[in-house]
């Protein structure tokens, strides 16, 4: 009686013995990422490193079939854990095992491993799935469009959720490759280089690799009929425009802009630092859609945006985004400004270059033109709501930030900050808080006032306080000895670019 009471006592250690002890202590991780304004996107206890995406797309019916193959590692023992998507699931493998999973709320699939998985584990994830994309909504919405001849996904803050099974918050940044079949005759444009393509029995499949952390919702694709110019950089990157064939009025506008991306990317890697990615491009589907969004490597225009003719501004603004939100990212959805704020001066600094009004007259004509009583000064960009993240606000009063920046620590450490701070947090994450702690480093002064009144502090800055920061100048030099009733009286002049950069920032309001 005695051995056979050792022999499950044994048969329990020798259990204990293979099971690590953080697979024994084991939890759910979280549905969220615990961002602030979106607390259901992205998920705790994994990190994600690549996504390779097989996909088949029928545009007569709107069908997406996909294979989804995730490489991860834990950060926490896992019981379970989340995916964002929201698509039908047929099959999840966690390491090769078939796993059960479940769906929940409006884009998580809960994952159950068929054994825990310990912290710092190595995981392949599986994921089989079909649907119709634009049929699925989430609240309210479907971030797939239809075009008359394909479909495109391109959207800001989510959109990876309608097309593939991700950790879907800008903290959770992974490498990708997009294999996509789609009916001979139809093309496809996605993120980073076109590496293949191959046609059989009818179908043509095209394989698109991007080889540096990106965002989930920076993934994009487009299917449909294109016409699509090539060509490399001075320093051998690829280059990769495509237009709709079918943009009508908007078609010549829209490449005369488009087609000048080398020439902006070789200026901006002057001004910002080395170009951080692997290839270069654009592209301009046929789309009922207002805005731009600066999907990585290859940013997505609306056809609207050059319905008054180019606008290399808007080009500018999109692929400043390539250093400011791509590769340094925000940490949290409310610290849109270290996106916006950097990108609207990028389209100053052109305006400059171009003679078109320089960034200090782009800064004291907003400042001088909006009242204080008018809603833009009630925004505070370093932290605008949900609701406001696209606010105007965010854009022009986050860039006269800048503009007071570089008026406080001179042009030689203004430029020394930008350059600096796109290098030491390449392909990172980064604050509003981040980055008022590195200018202070930087130029050895205290910043922490002056951002307070252009980012912080709702309300218009006194003249008395903007005049101090250098914003504001023209207007108090239209006063005269006249004072407040010449102030008054004065009418403040846009500069020549003023109008282009407003229609830019229409386009890239969401």
């Amino acid at each position: 009686m005695r051995h056979r009471l050792i022999v499950p006592s044994a048969a329990a250690a020798a259990l204990l013995l293979a099971v690590p002890a953080s697979a024994a202590d084991a939890t759910p991780g979280a549905p969220g990422i615990g961002d602030s304004y979106y607390p259901t996107s992205g998920n705790g206890g994994y990190d994600v490193s690549h996504y390779d995406l097989r996909l088949k797309y029928q545009p007569s019916t709107d069908r997406l079939d996909g294979t989804a193959t995730l490489t991860a590692t834990t950060t926490q023992a896992l019981s379970r854990f989340n995916l964002d998507f929201a698509l039908d699931v047929s099959e999840v493998l966690v390491n090769g095992k078939p796993t059960s999973f479940a769906k929940s709320g409006d884009h998580e699939l809960e994952i159950t491993p068929s054994a825990p998985l310990e912290r710092g584990r190595q995981i392949t994830v599986v994921v089989r799935y079909s649907g119709t994309p634009s049929q699925v909504k989430i609240n309210g919405y479907s971030a797939w469009q239809r075009t008359p001849d394909g479909a495109v996904v391109a959207n800001e803050p989510e959109a990876a959720a309608w097309w593939f099974p991700s950790n879907d918050h800008p903290l959770d940044k992974a490498t990708y490759d997009i294999s996509v079949a789609v009916p001979e005759g139809l093309q496809t444009v996605s993120n980073g280089e076109l590496k293949s393509q191959t046609t059989k029995l009818g179908w043509t499949r095209y394989n698109w690799r991007s080889t540096k952390p990106q965002a989930s919702y920076l993934a994009t694709l487009a299917i449909g009929k294109f016409d699509i110019t090539t060509d490399k950089t001075a320093s051998g990157l690829p280059v990769l425009n495509a237009y709709s064939k079918d943009l009508g009025d908007n078609y010549d506008s829209a490449k005369a802009s488009v087609e000048r991306s080398t020439e902006v990317i070789d200026w901006e890697s002057k001004v910002f630092g080395p170009y951080p990615f692997n290839a270069i491009g654009g592209y301009v589907p046929n789309v009922k859609t207002g805005y731009a969004l600066e999907t990585q490597t290859r940013p997505y225009y609306s056809p609207s945006g050059f319905a008054n003719g180019a606008n290399v501004s808007l080009v500018v603004h999109e692929l400043a985004h390539q250093w400011f939100g791509d590769s340094v990212s925000v940490k949290d959805w409310r610290h849109i400004w270290v996106n916006e704020g950097f990108a609207t001066y990028a389209q100053w600094l052109w305006s400059e270059k171009e003679g078109e009004g320089t960034a200090q007259e782009l800064a004291d004509y907003i400042y001088s033109s909006i009242p204080a009583d008018n809603d833009f000064w009630k925004v505070k960009p370093s932290d605008p709501g949900a609701d406001n993240q696209f606010h105007n606000a965010v854009y022009n009063r986050g860039a006269i930030a800048l503009q007071a920046l570089r008026n406080a620590v001179g042009d030689k450490v203004f430029f020394q900050i930008l350059q600096n701070w796109t290098k030491e947090n390449k392909y990172g994450n980064a604050s509003v808080q981040d980055f008022v702690a590195f200018a202070e480093k930087t130029s050895g002064k205290k910043l922490q006032k002056l951002f307070d009144r252009w980012l912080n502090t709702p309300g218009k800055p006194a003249a008395a306080d903007a005049a101090r920061d250098g914003i504001g100048k023209a207007a108090t030099a239209a006063t005269g000895k006249g004072g407040a009733h010449s102030l008054k009286a004065a009418k403040p002049v846009a500069p020549k670019s003023w109008q282009k950069i407003q229609e830019a920032q229409k386009a890239h309001q969401h």
